[in-house]
C-alpha cells in the first residue's frame, strides 16, 4: 500500500530517496530534533538512507504510515509526518525544517493526516504527544481538534533524557462531530 494525500498547498507522499539532500540539514537541528521522540542529532546522510529504506518496508507490511510533507507549487521537502497504528487507534505525529515554520504548513499537513487515519484507515482514535517546552505544536494539535488526554514522561533521543508530554486525543465521533459542524 502507498498512497498521496493532498491539501490545498501540500502533497504527503511516501518518502524517497530524493528526499534526502533536503531532509538531512533540515532535520539536522537541535531546534527540531528536541521536539522529537526518536530523531537522532546530529542527523546525518546515513540517518536519512536508513529512514527512507526504512519507510519502503513499512509502507509494503502496513506496518507504519510516513510521509514526506512537500509544497505543491515547487515540490520543496518541508519535513514529514506519520501515522503509527496501535490496534485501532494511532499515534501521529509531524515535524517540519525550521524554514517552514509559523506558515500553517504543520495544521494542513496534520489536519490531513487525520483525514486519512478515520476516513481510510477506520481508526477509532488518534492521538499525539507535544513537550511541555514546545506549545507551539499544542496549538497545532488543538486546531486539529485534539483534547488533553494526560501527561506522561517520554524519551527524546536528541536530548538524552524524558521529558514532560501532553497527550492528547481525538475519537472517531469527535472528528464526525467536527466534519458535520
Amino acid at each position: 500500500m502507498s498512497c498521496i494525500l493532498e491539501t490545498e498547498r501540500l502533497l504527503l507522499r511516501p518518502p524517497e530517496r530524493r528526499d534526502i539532500p533536503a531532509l538531512v540539514p533540515l532535520a539536522n537541528n537541535y531546534d527540531v530534533a528536541k521536539n522529537l521522540s526518536k530523531l537522532p542529532y546530529p542527523y546525518t546522510e546515513e540517518h536519512g538512507e536508513e529512514f527512507v529504506a526504512s519507510a519502503a518496508k513499512q509502507w509494503e507490511a502496513g506496518s507504519d504510515f510516513p510521509f514526506s510533507i512537500t509544497r505543491k507549487s515547487d515540490g520543496a521537502y518541508l519535513g514529514g509526518c506519520g501515522l503509527h497504528p496501535k490496534e485501532s487507534h494511532f499515534e501521529f505525529g509531524y515535524w517540519l525544517g525550521q524554514p517552514f515554520w509559523a506558515q500553517g504548513y504543520a495544521t494542513e499537513a496534520a489536519r490531513r493526516l487525520v483525514i486519512f487515519a478515520f476516513q481510510e484507515l477506520n481508526a477509532t482514535r488518534v492521538w499525539a504527544g507535544w513537550y511541555w517546552d514546545n506549545p507551539a505544536s499544542g496549538h497545532v494539535l488543538e486546531k486539529v481538534g485534539c483534547r488533553p488526554d494526560g501527561l506522561e514522561k517520554r524519551s527524546c533521543l536528541a536530548r538524552g533524557v524524558d521529558v514532560d508530554c501532553n497527550i492528547v486525543a481525538l475519537s472517531r465521533e469527535e472528528f464526525l462531530e467536527r466534519r458535520a459542524a
